[in-house]
């Protein structure tokens, strides 16, 4: 007993890798990042080998909403969680992504799933798209705050197998990255595939409103459509010309819009019901320690 007397006491100190005054904290208060994360997704999807091991490797399209939410967990406990929380949740995913290969679907070449190049893909698409959402929806961030969050975020790269120093830690680098990059993205047929099945993903059968030839049309579906929408509107413009689009400052501008309209809407959630337990546990041992101090 002592000995858990102590865990609990150490934990109940600990505010994980960032805390509340980190910058990383300020961008994830943002309910409008529910964008951001699918906006990741369809970033990742035009990397071919990024996509094949994804889709050689899960039952995404069985679980769509099994997988978000497991997604959704682990990047709430790596934000939120205690450094032993977060440290433990990266150790279970290198362990998975370990087990894991897949083929090229060009080549045939077989490759790791943890293959750092493909880690830092999907890393950079994540922070990328959280903190270029938010800052889009209307979040007041200066320059150097979202140099702060790139380089805060190397902490999360870490946790997946990742140098951090061969990790983008500036919107300088980031854009780099993606100039480097771009040459390996391309609209595949499993690109095409999984973006549509991103904007049109089947609604659990709880929320949904069953009509003729089994489509669900109901007030979720539309609510999800224009999440999707909007997902793909903040896309950089390079990313929608992949998809087909023309990428224009047009609907830029619109999506700009649209992305603060929404996050006003979400501000007037109650706060109970857009944090998850994580976060709140985060905030109140936050709390303790400052009134302990």
């Amino acid at each position: 007993m002592p000995g858990a007397w102590h865990s609990w006491a150490v934990d109940s100190e600990d505010l994980g890798l960032f805390g509340p005054g980190s910058v990383t904290w300020k961008v994830h208060e943002e309910p409008i990042l529910i964008v951001a994360g699918l906006r990741s997704l369809y970033l990742q999807a035009l990397h071919p080998r990024a996509m094949a091991g994804v889709a050689q490797n899960s039952d995404y399209r069985n679980d769509a909403w099994g997988r978000l939410v497991r997604t959704a967990t682990y990047v709430a406990t790596t934000i939120y969680g205690t450094t032993a929380e977060a440290e433990a949740a990266g150790r279970r995913l290198r362990a998975l992504h370990a087990r894991l290969r897949a083929r090229d679907p060009f080549t045939g070449e077989q490759f790791r799933v943890d293959d750092p190049d493909l880690l830092r893909w999907v890393h950079v698409t994540e922070v990328e798209s959280f903190v270029s959402t938010a800052r889009r929806a209307g979040l007041s961030l200066t320059d150097a705050e979202v140099d702060g969050y790139y380089t805060e975020q190397r902490r999360s790269a870490a946790l997946v197998g990742l140098d951090p120093a061969d990790v983008p830690g500036t919107a300088a680098e980031v854009a780099d990255y993606y100039r480097r990059v771009h040459g390996e993205l391309r609209m595949t047929k499993e690109a095409a595939e999984t973006a549509l099945f991103l904007t049109a993903p089947p609604i659990p059968w709880k929320v949904s409103r069953p009509v003729r030839l089994g489509l669900s049309l109901g007030p979720p579906r539309w609510a999800y459509f224009g999440v999707a929408g909007l997902a793909m509107a903040l896309l950089p413009p390079w990313a929608q010309r992949l998809y087909g689009g023309l990428g224009l400052p047009t609907t830029a501008l619109t999506a700009d819009l649209s992305a603060r309209a929404l996050r006003l809407a979400l501000a007037a959630v109650p706060r109970r019901y857009r944090e998850g337990p994580l976060q709140q546990a985060a905030k109140d041992r936050a709390a303790r320690l400052t009134a302990a101090a």
